[in-house]
């Protein structure tokens, strides 16, 4: 991913179904921060940056407060996510809500309402009555923490998709309700700089004012194991597309997942908090 600044700007509808099995629409707000652009992993090709600190990154808490549980961010004593069977339910806080690392324990993180100037959407993975276990877009890979299932301050709905990428077969599968919509041969990491396995989830949706290599870009929550950070931003990984058809089936890029253009279109229309899986 190209690691140069530029405007990116939101304004599509996300499609999600409601629990009650009834279709509603989230509209995504109109303008991002230019600095949106640089937080994905630089599958471009320029030479990383490595600054001597990440935390003055932007959406860094200040201090002693509970750090935001954003993309920027590295979280402690939090829990990891053990990958077990979900159901597509996923969570939106309609304002920020605490996050502990035990369901009713103290809080150690606060969870935005919005993302990368999307709203924030993450998969539940385990519920326990009054609370949800839930993925975050935050350091290390795979955190997850507790948040409430109040109706007031969160609310859930059903993604019928999955995402699933095999690194080393280097294809991406989208399926609906189980059933495959589609599989391309994709690029993935190169082997210095590979794609991270694991359980993550669909975290935003940056379509930049004037693209360069891809139209749309689809971060994940997850981040590049090998690099800190990327030309100024934490090193998060996304989907994308590439303008030259070779590199697919390649194991190129510096952690992003290159897709080919009706890949690209279909991954569009997949509802925020959509899980990924992606396996070596």
């Amino acid at each position: 991913m190209s690691t140069r600044s530029t405007r990116a700007r939101l304004g599509r509808s996300v499609p999600l179904l409601s629990r009650a099995g009834g279709s509603r629409r989230l509209t995504v707000g109109a303008a991002v921060a230019a600095t949106i652009a640089t937080l994905v992993t630089g599958c471009g090709g320029k030479s990383p940056h490595h600054p001597a600190s990440a935390s003055s990154a932007a959406g860094a808490p200040a201090s002693g407060k509970l750090p935001l549980a954003t993309t920027f961010a590295t979280l402690k004593n939090i829990p990891q996510d053990a990958e077990a069977a979900a159901d597509g339910t996923v969570a939106h806080p309609t304002q920020a809500v605490p996050v502990s690392a035990t369901a009713g324990g103290p809080p150690v993180a606060t969870l935005p309402d919005k993302e990368l100037g999307s709203p924030t959407w993450v998969p539940v993975v385990e519920t326990k009555p009054g609370w949800q276990r839930v993925l975050l877009p935050s350091r290390p890979n795979g955190a997850t923490g507790w948040i409430t299932d109040g109706k007031d301050k969160v609310q859930t709905a059903h993604s019928p998709y999955s995402i699933k990428v095999n690194t080393s077969a280097r294809r991406l599968s989208l399926l609906k309700s189980g059933h495959s919509v589609g599989t391309w041969t994709v690029a993935v990491g190169a082997p210095k700089t590979p794609t991270p396995t694991g359980r993550t989830f669909i975290l935003a949706s940056l379509a930049p004012a004037k693209p360069t290599y891809s139209p749309l870009i689809l971060p994940v929550g997850a981040h590049s194991e090998s690099l800190d950070t990327f030309g100024g931003g934490p090193g998060t990984v996304a989907f994308h597309g590439w303008p030259q058809k070779s590199v697919f089936g390649q194991a190129v890029t510096h952690g992003c997942v290159r897709v080919p253009a009706d890949a690209l279109r279909l991954l569009a229309k997949v509802p925020l908090g959509t899980p990924v899986s992606v396996a070596a």
